[in-house]
């Protein structure tokens, strides 16, 4: 495969924790420019991951000159995904943007139009489609295993683990908290298993019930609560235009034992399925019997698993994107269904704050 020239548009966790490793593991792929509006970061990340003469900014749009970046990957807080992905765009370059698409469904649209007028290609970081329990389950979804799926649970559940670094707990920075953040991938696994992506209406509940905690018992150490402005925990309950229904739970912080993070569970008229500790559960009656299989994960690949053995998802992820690019083929997420998931997540925080129902 051609090499392809990258340029990253915020340097900070995102970019070191999953972006920037995984685009080096990759044989055809150079990162030739950094930008972060912290020098010293965007300095690091090219001495890590870059070319020799890899070049560092400050201005992302200095690095949008660049004729010879062919990709972009804006790494930014939620609020900058949208106009800087316009921007790149509109200056000829396919763009990975991490999730969410946007902070809102407008600005997620001004992204879509962008994409549409530009003729490049634009896919979202939803690199939990690339899980090896992801992938089976939506192999199963598609092959009728289910039949047709009518109930749905999306779940993202933490007891303690706010993230304390960064621009987590601002709401102007980051557009809201663990519904936004880890919520939005349990919504966008269990809409790609469904393949159904026409809501009709949902309400939702959002909690401010334990931000000014001060016994705390957080994974990653004490939170400022004064900081804390976004939302402990987010409930939603979606109704799609065919009748389906999707409960949709997603927590930074919550009193419960039942914490499991960015997986589904599927009810349909021939089979049920859930994600549980790694492996994909499938359960059903057979014979006028109650049967549950269990598909282990615990092998390095599967036949539908589409990657090299021993990738990781965030690598899986960044190999059928720049494969995406080089091939012309559309990538694994594709715009329109990242714009609904944004959709449906602005849906439930504005029937949070109204008391009412939000119809799409």
């Amino acid at each position: 495969m051609r090499t392809v020239k990258v340029g990253i548009i915020g340097c900070g966790g995102i970019a070191n924790g999953k972006h920037m490793p995984s685009l080096k593991k990759l044989d055809n792929v150079e990162m030739v420019a950094f930008c972060d509006i912290i020098p010293e970061r965007a300095q690091k990340a090219a001495r890590e991951y870059g070319t020799p003469d890899a070049r560092v900014y400050t201005d992302y749009r200095d690095l949008l000159r660049e004729q010879e970046i062919e990709v972009v990957h804006v790494l930014t807080p939620n609020r900058a995904h949208s106009f800087i992905t316009v921007d790149a765009l509109d200056a000829g370059k396919h763009v990975m943007c991490e999730k969410p698409m946007a902070i809102n469904s407008a600005e997620a649209q001004k992204m879509l139009d962008a994409q549409a007028r530009s003729g490049k290609k634009l896919t979202i970081g939803y690199q939990s489609r690339q899980r090896k329990d992801a992938r089976c389950m939506k192999a199963e979804a598609d092959a009728g295993t289910f039949g047709e799926i009518y109930y749905a649970k999306a779940t993202a559940i933490r007891r303690r683990a706010v993230p304390t670094w960064g621009v987590f707990l601002n709401e102007y920075e980051q557009g809201g908290g663990p519904l936004i953040d880890i919520g939005t991938h349990a919504l966008d696994l269990t809409l790609w298993m469904m393949n159904n992506y026409k809501p009709r209406y949902c309400v939702g509940t959002t909690f401010h019930k334990l931000n000014k905690d001060t016994n705390q018992g957080n994974a990653w150490g004490n939170w400022d609560p004064e900081k804390f402005t976004v939302e402990d925990s987010a409930f939603g309950f979606i109704v799609m235009e065919n009748g389906a229904t999707i409960v949709l739970e997603s927590a930074w912080a919550l009193n419960t034992l039942d914490v499991r993070e960015a997986v589904t569970t599927l009810c349909g008229t021939l089979a049920g399925g859930d994600m549980h500790d790694g492996n994909v559960r499938i359960n059903g009656i057979r014979n006028n019997l109650q049967y549950v299989n269990t598909i282990a994960m615990s092998g390095s690949a599967a036949a539908f698993y589409d990657g090299v053995a021993g990738d990781d998802a965030s690598t899986a992820e960044a190999r059928q994107w720049i494969r995406a690019v080089v091939e012309d083929t559309d990538p694994c997420v594709l715009p329109e269904q990242a714009f609904t998931v944004t959709r449906i997540l602005e849906g439930i925080y504005e029937s949070a704050k109204t008391g009412k129902p939000f119809y799409f």
